[in-house]
């Protein structure tokens, strides 16, 4: 199983609640921790991409990348 990390420029509780929103509905992510603390989502998957995931995340309307750390 492949675990990706994002950045996500997330302001308040319902930004985090949108991403987690997303992830829970996407078929193949298997596990995903949001934090809207350190900006930082984590998800594990078996069938989807780094970019599938991220194309996602970006489609609730945050700022995200492929996180470098």
């Amino acid at each position: 199983m492949a675990e990706y990390k994002y950045d996500v420029v997330m302001s308040c509780g319902g930004c985090s609640g949108a991403v987690s929103r997303a992830l829970g509905k996407l078929e193949g992510v298997e596990k995903y921790d949001v934090s809207l603390e350190t900006q930082k989502v984590t998800v594990e998957s078996n069938s989807l991409t780094e970019d599938e995931i991220l194309d996602v995340i970006r489609k609730t309307g945050k700022t995200a990348s492929i996180s470098s750390a």
